[in-house]
């Protein structure tokens, strides 16, 4: 459209820093910008001046979005109105759409999409003039029709799309993302099977890492990732040669739609239909959705490939915050580790205590029926609960006979210089709560807040029955390990004064099947 740049666009937003953004942006792209900070000011803008176009929120005072699009569809029904919210809600959607909305943009919008979608509309507004002069009463109420057919798809897609946006938000490991991707997919297209590969240049063909099987119904489920289990599989390996076509695919580097397998070449016959999406992560393509049909009349459409486009572009983004998430959190740990066996390195007595305690610890906790997640837990706590005596003085922490009543104090607070590490990273609340507590006593003589019973976090106690059986059953700066028999009875006589029964019941149960000793002996 020739007159493109000189048309006249009204950002209607009470952000200032909205309004400015896109004014500039758009300025140096050719076109007339308005702006007006509430709905009230741009009606009347719109009563003295031409406008081609209106951008709005539609949370603002004296009058929002949602009233300014239904008086410009009163005042000029040519003007496009199209809403930019950071608030999506199926009933906002449907009420914009009914006051003559043409899109329902999310915030944070992507100027260049913004641009895009700037064109798309004020093509459609000059065709949508034109219709206006030409149509005859019977094609106005074709037109009716299917603008309610637009409406009632426009709907649905809008649903489909934030859904995906918001459910791609929640995952966490890069596991649960690829087994979303294809569950979704199965479920979105009616597929009979989806799978993702990943592109592995080394060994020269696809991986597959994710397969749903949904029998055409949707409801997807994770197949075991077995050599020639799944018709994926069989993509692979068998009956035509699937893995060559994804490969090159991957090299056009763009989704493909086999509506309807009429000879293939490298397309197994028993597959009907099918989509092949690459999923590229900083122009590079990483891996590849494959989706397929094997029964019924089900056929891929161009609608299905979009969301599959629109899917996997977002599962990119969410395996690279994934990606540095992660990195991230491996490079703290990998610090406060470096932090411990600096510890360990000033008292060669007590090397590798840290991980006796943590193993010794996570055995328990696993036999107390402890769930993954709190063996987790104390696989990041265990390894880090002597980390605050890197504050300690050497000349207190190496003493090789007993410690004053002030050295006594000093050490003592090694569990809250510990706990005040792990808190400024601001990670792992319920660890540095067991790093607190881990010299906390069940009868409340502990240190360092005197907690007693229950009050002490139950993994905590477990923590606590870990460290000193490791203390008593190793060497140290001041002692040899004890005697077997000692070490019995210091731990079974503290049942209910130093420790917790049900944590000693359980440690009296592991260490008759010489299970804790192992450990200790492993490493001793």
């Amino acid at each position: 459209m020739t007159d493109t740049p000189k048309a006249t666009l009204l950002f209607v937003d009470d952000e200032e820093s909205i309004l400015e953004v896109a004014s500039e942006y758009f300025k140096a792209k050719g076109y007339h910008i308005l702006t007006a900070g509430n709905g009230r000011i741009a009606t009347e803008i719109i009563a003295s001046q031409k406008i081609d176009c209106c951008f709005t929120d539609i949370n603002m005072p004296e009058m929002d979005g949602l009233e300014l699009a239904e008086h410009i569809r009163k005042v000029d029904n040519t003007i496009p109105v199209i809403i930019m919210t950071g608030y999506p809600s199926l009933e906002n959607t449907i009420r914009t759409l009914k006051n003559g909305v043409v899109d329902f943009l999310i915030k944070p919008v992507n100027l260049n999409q913004l641009e895009i979608c700037v064109q798309r509309v004020l093509r459609e507004r000059e065709l949508f003039i034109k219709n206006i002069f030409l149509s005859k009463e019977v094609e106005s109420k074709k037109r009716i029709e299917q603008l309610n057919r637009e409406l009632t798809y426009k709907v649905e897609e809008l649903n489909t799309l934030n859904r995906i946006m918001t459910e791609f938000t929640t995952i966490g490991t890069s596991f649960d993302l690829f087994k979303h991707v294809v569950d979704l997919s199965t479920e979105l297209t009616h597929a009979d099977e989806a799978c993702f590969y990943v592109i592995n240049e080394t060994i020269g063909k696809p991986v597959q890492v994710a397969c749903s099987i949904a029998g055409g119904n949707g409801s997807g489920k994770l197949a075991p990732l077995t050599i020639d289990h799944t018709a994926g599989d069989r993509v692979c390996n068998g009956n035509g040669d699937i893995g060559q076509l994804i490969l090159e695919n991957c090299d056009e580097n763009k989704p493909l739609l086999i509506r309807e397998n009429n000879h293939v070449a490298g397309l197994p016959e028993d597959i009907r239909s099918m989509m092949l999406v690459p999923l590229t992560i900083r122009e590079k393509v990483f891996g590849v959705l494959a989706v397929s049909v094997f029964h019924g009349d089900n056929r891929f459409s161009e609608k299905d490939l979009y969301y599959m486009s629109f899917m996997t572009n977002k599962a990119a983004y969410a395996i690279e915050n994934i990606a540095l998430y992660e990195n991230i959190y491996e490079n703290l740990f990998a610090t406060l580790y470096a932090f411990v066996k600096a510890i360990e390195a000033r008292d060669p007595y007590t090397e590798q205590h840290s991980n006796r305690v943590t193993r010794i610890a996570m055995e328990l906790c696993r036999a107390m029926g402890g769930t993954q997640e709190e063996q987790d837990i104390l696989n990041v706590a265990g390894q880090l609960h002597d980390i605050g005596k890197i504050g300690i003085r050497d000349d207190i922490l190496l003493k090789p006979g007993r410690l004053t009543d002030e050295e006594f104090r000093i050490i003592k607070e090694h569990p809250v210089i510990g706990a005040s590490i792990v808190e400024r990273l601001g990670l792992w609340d319920r660890e540095k709560n067991i790093i607190k507590c881990h010299h906390e006593r069940f009868d409340g003589k502990g240190y360092p807040d005197g907690l007693a019973g229950e009050r002490i976090p139950v993994l905590a106690r477990i923590l606590s029955v870990a460290d000193v059986y490791d203390a008593i059953a190793s060497d140290r700066a001041y002692r040899k390990k004890m005697e077997e028999e000692k070490i019995l009875h210091i731990m079974y006589s503290g049942s209910g004064t130093q420790f917790d029964p049900d944590v000693i019941k359980t440690f009296r149960s592991l260490y008759e099947q010489g299970c804790l000793k192992a450990i200790i002996d492993s490493t001793n």
